[in-house]
């Protein structure tokens, strides 16, 4: 009788876990985002406090780029639709430029309007100078954004970023090929 009851609890607590379990984000991080002041593509200024209690889905990427920023901007463009598939609420997409000096808001905005952006929940940034960006990619992201001294393509990695609605990165996904999209909603519907 007594192996009987141990195997039930033995099982019922297996059961328990498994179903909590469902809802964690594997190998998450907890990186705590900088504060940060930018210029919207509506002309509009933004910052960290503006997102506060929201998830949100961030990228570095260009306009100018001449190979993965449009594959990234369309895969964001494609995880977007997908949230709103899912019905998933409070979720906000959030692009930082890496080369501020040429994506001005119109820029940024006739950018966006390539990739059928939904700028309701779909915000890009500049209005910071390239150092800031430069390190406020490296300290806050853990991600490397250099604009060489020649010509005009900004190097940078292909990573989006999770972060959740008290400012904490939980995890990064490739942005530019093989994009894990079932995963990223997973994770997205873990911290709702």
């Amino acid at each position: 009788m007594k192996v009987r009851i141990s195997m039930l609890i033995l099982i019922i607590s297996s059961v328990l876990l498994v179903s909590c379990g469902g809802n964690k984000i594997e190998n998450a991080v907890d990186w705590p985002v900088k504060d940060f002041t930018a210029t919207t593509h509506e002309n509009k200024s933004l910052g960290l406090k503006d997102l506060k209690g929201k998830i949100w889905i961030a990228d570095f990427i260009f306009t100018s780029c001449a190979d993965v920023c449009p594959p990234m901007t369309a895969n964001m463009a494609n995880l977007q639709k997908k949230v709103k598939d899912e019905g998933l609420d409070n979720v906000e997409f959030v692009s930082f430029s890496v080369d501020p000096s040429v994506d001005t808001p119109e820029v940024l905005t006739r950018y966006a309007g390539q990739f059928q952006a939904d700028l309701n929940h779909w915000t890009f940034l500049t209005g910071y100078s390239q150092e800031f960006i430069e390190s406020y990619a490296r300290e806050t992201f853990k991600t490397i954004v250099k604009k060489p001294e020649e010509g005009n393509q900004v190097i940078h990695q292909t990573f989006v970023y999770l972060v959740s609605q008290d400012g904490k990165i939980k995890k990064s996904y490739d942005l530019y090929k093989n994009v894990p999209y079932d995963e990223i909603i997973h994770d997205i519907k873990a911290l709702q």
